[in-house]
């Protein structure tokens, strides 16, 4: 699973740096240098925010309160220069979860935010099928972060698949596992149902192999 990270600091040359870094460990990251610019972001669907508390306008408090206004689940890591107790004890009321003191070791910085996604979504699992996010504990599926609309079919062949990639698959055994033993009714139902899933997920490597069956590479 790829994490997608917003990061807000007016430093510029800092935000770039912490951006760089973040990249390198694999995370998709977002940089906002202005108060307002992150404000317009607020609601986007990422999964952390990295905000610094001193801001060229207002604070990373009234941020944190504007993005908690929209999603009250999202984590948030604080970044300041001043290391007061006052300042981390109205971050932690406020919801923060991660507060760090500037200057700080990137190191730090990564392990904390690893912690903080950890922690957060320790039951989420999603799986990269050709450019397609599966969770599957939520049944959904995701292209470009929206969701593609499959019936119950459709993602259990799906799912089906994707436990058994790379293996060529017979229709029956298709028939057997996604239906059940006891159905009784055309095999067409199997192409039919893998024409409509290709047709939603046109990237999808599913490969036909005839007189046989379908091997998802």
């Amino acid at each position: 699973m790829k994490y997608k990270i917003n990061i807000i600091d007016d430093e510029k040359h800092l935000n770039d740096i912490v951006r760089t870094y973040l990249e390198k460990e694999g995370y998709e990251c977002t940089s906002f240098y202005t108060y307002e610019e992150a404000l317009m972001h607020c609601d986007d669907d990422v999964h952390l925010w990295l905000v610094d508390i001193m801001l060229d306008k207002n604070s990373g408090f009234d941020l944190l309160t504007a993005i908690k206004s929209k999603r009250s689940d999202m984590p948030i890591v604080f970044m300041s220069a001043r290391d007061q107790d006052f300042d981390r004890i109205i971050g932690l009321e406020k919801g923060c979860d991660e507060y760090i003191t500037k200057p700080f070791n990137m190191k730090e910085v990564i392990l904390r935010i690893h912690n903080v996604l950890k922690r957060v979504y320790k039951d989420t699992e999603m799986i990269d099928i050709d450019g397609y996010m599966v969770d599957e504990s939520k049944r959904k599926v995701l292209e470009n972060d929206h969701e593609i609309d499959l019936t119950t079919k459709e993602y259990e062949l799906l799912l089906y698949f994707m436990k058994n990639k790379g293996i060529a698959i017979s229709r029956e055994q298709v028939l057997t596992r996604v239906w059940d033993e006891n159905y009784f009714g055309s095999d067409r139902v199997v192409d039919d149902t893998l024409r409509r899933l290709r047709k939603k997920m046109p990237n999808i490597n599913i490969k036909t192999i005839y007189g046989f069956g379908y091997r998802l590479d």
